[in-house]
């Protein structure tokens, strides 16, 4: 296994195809429906903020996110929904498919796989 980002591996174009396929496998599958509620009629602002988030997550020189929104903390903006275990479970179902739709090396997806899990799960509001 390689020791890149990542950023490194996928590019800010990847990254970005990503961050639309995430929100398209959300708005098209309807097993992702309950967390599809979440989310305004259009999607294209917050498949932007997902890129933005994304790109410094995974490891790019410059936090997009940070250095336009002035924080990474996602937990805040979630607050209210009600996430639960089962919404983690839809979230992490599309971006496994998203991540397969983009043609992510195995690499990349194995990278992201428990860090993903980790971030989907701290914006459960059912946690104990």
């Amino acid at each position: 296994m390689s020791a890149q980002t990542p950023y490194a591996i996928l590019g800010e174009d990847k990254i970005r195809e990503l961050a639309s396929a995430f929100y398209d496998v959300m708005d098209e599958n309807t097993e992702a429906q309950d967390i599809r509620k979440m989310h305004a009629d259009n999607l294209d602002e917050i498949k932007q903020k997902l890129f933005e988030y994304l790109v410094g997550w995974m490891g790019a020189p410059k936090h997009l996110y940070k250095d336009k929104y002035g924080t990474v903390c996602l937990t805040k903006p979630h607050e209210g929904y009600g996430i639960n275990e089962a919404h983690r479970d839809q979230w992490m179902m599309c971006f496994r498919e998203a991540l397969n739709r983009i043609d992510a090396p195995e690499e990349v997806k194995k990278m992201l796989e428990n860090p993903l899990l980790s971030m989907a799960d701290m914006m459960r509001e059912d946690r104990g």
